[in-house]
């Protein structure tokens, strides 16, 4: 997410009042995850594993809970809680507001028509020619683009599932990045879309999606995919372009979906996947070689047959 304006890093270190090295006049305009982080960004990181790559990513300022050496044109902030420095970085520069009602600021193209009980947050932007049924929620930060359709129950814009362990409870990420809805989406009902923690969670033009599928944070979803009832994808995924995914299938955060692939129903998807591929299984493989193994395995009876007979 952007700040709106450059701030140095001397200025975000005294707002968290906590020490930092690097140039005092280093340039900050956003904060993001670090996946989708880019030059003049703040990152955090609290684990000795991921040290190395949040030191060396795009990110210009790094929070981080051990001072260690400075990579060249970088900074960092020291602090004893990365992740709740983050938390409070988002909150300052972008502090939740609870809506109750309509927003008067809400931008509606023409021939748009949107039922008396949906709920709109702030900052939404609808496009021309919507279709948005009844007690259909679009919280804060959402921008749907035209011709989209969006049918009863469904959720845009929901808090992303982002929590660190503690010893006692569970701290959430706040997630302060939004929703884009590209032109001529149809979204079912009772489906959810997370905003992005930081970032943007995209539904790519021409998609079309079934009822009852959950899309988590920072996730971006291709043009003309088809996506069926019940599936489930996690945050920072990216699937491709003409992407068919089918009922229960459920793929895990971080990994890519290649451009054409086809995920058979009840497929749990845990790695990365090529493109121009059909997948079948939990865990999920290339549909030709699951479907042999299933032919090996209803052979199975007859071999320790013959084998009990020798």
């Amino acid at each position: 997410m952007k700040l709106g304006k450059t701030y140095t890093l001397s200025a975000i270190a005294s707002l968290l009042d906590s020490p930092f090295k690097g140039n005092e006049n280093l340039g900050v305009n956003g904060f993001n995850e670090i996946h989708r982080v880019e030059h003049g960004d703040i990152v955090f990181v609290d684990h000795p594993k991921y040290y190395a790559k949040a030191l060396n990513c795009s990110a210009s300022v790094v929070l981080i809970n051990k001072e260690v050496d400075v990579p060249d044109g970088k900074g960092i902030i020291i602090c004893e809680d990365p992740f709740r420095s983050f938390n409070f970085i988002a909150g300052y520069f972008n502090p939740f507001v609870f809506s109750e009602q309509h927003q008067e600021d809400t931008a509606v193209g023409s021939g748009t028509k949107i039922h008396p009980s949906v709920s709109i947050g702030r900052n939404v932007k609808i496009g021309k020619n919507c279709l948005i049924f009844s007690n259909v929620s679009i919280m804060d930060d959402v921008t749907i683009e035209d011709n989209v359709i969006i049918q009863s129950g469904t959720v845009i814009g929901s808090f992303g599932f982002y929590y660190k362990n503690r010893s006692t409870h569970f701290d959430r990420l706040n997630s302060n990045g939004g929703v884009l809805i590209e032109k001529n989406v149809e979204i079912g009902a009772n489906c959810t879309i997370d905003k992005g923690v930081t970032s943007i969670t995209t539904i790519g033009e021409g998609t079309k999606i079934d009822n009852l599928v959950q899309i988590g944070h920072d996730t971006y979803i291709g043009k003309k995919c088809l996506i069926a009832a019940q599936a489930g994808i996690a945050g920072c995924v990216e699937v491709g372009d003409e992407v068919t995914i089918w009922g229960q299938v459920g793929i895990a955060s971080g990994i890519s979906i290649g451009n054409k692939t086809t995920l058979y129903a009840q497929s749990g998807v845990g790695k990365t996947l090529e493109g121009n591929k059909s997948y079948l299984g939990s865990p999920v493989d290339e549909s030709r070689t699951k479907f042999k193994e299933m032919a090996m395995v209803r052979r199975l009876p007859e071999l320790f047959s013959k084998l009990n007979k020798e």
